[in-house]
């Protein structure tokens, strides 16, 4: 049976990316705000308030976690890519999802994620290969060069778009 918490797998950091890779994520992160729309069409509220396992997230808190999520991720590019190894601030994402903000229909986020995106990858396009190389540093995790970032805001796209595109197929939506 697959672990519904991780069903692509866990993310998995490499010392380094090919460029074809990097072009993958960079891929990845441009049509995500296309997809996961793709993904809640049509979903009643009842749905959208259906966590996508026992324990976990509603579709709605999801959507709303994405955006937090990656309005983080941008934040990070940035502070990386204008000083030098920054430290920068964990947030609760758990005490995140449960803000009224949380709550509002889900089309604010998915708004907000193609704007956030636009810029994202537009930003990410203009990076040199030097630029990918550097770093921000995690107070938990360590320091991460913008490279693997990469890498990891596009596999948290695949994972969090794989538990409402399983749910919908487990549920039969």
């Amino acid at each position: 049976m697959t672990d519904l918490r991780y069903p692509i797998g866990k993310f998995v950091r490499q010392d380094s990316y090919s460029s074809a890779e990097l072009s993958g994520f960079l891929q990845t992160l441009e049509t995500l705000p296309a997809q996961l729309r793709a993904a809640v069409t049509g979903l009643s509220e009842a749905q959208l308030e259906t966590p996508y396992r026992d324990g976990g997230w509603t579709v709605r808190q999801l959507v709303h976690h994405i955006a937090d999520s990656h309005i983080n991720s941008y934040v990070r590019f940035k502070l990386a890519l204008t000083e030098d190894a920054p430290i920068i601030k964990p947030y609760d994402e758990a005490a995140w999802a449960l803000l009224e903000d949380s709550k509002l229909p889900i089309e604010t986020s998915l708004v907000l994620l193609e704007v956030l995106h636009l810029r994202l990858t537009t930003m990410l396009k203009s990076c040199s290969s030097d630029q990918l190389q550097r770093t921000f540093v995690h107070p938990v995790s360590g320091a991460t060069t913008l490279a693997t970032a990469m890498g990891l805001y596009a596999w948290h796209s695949w994972h969090h778009l794989e538990h409402i595109l399983a749910l919908r197929v487990r549920q039969n939506w």
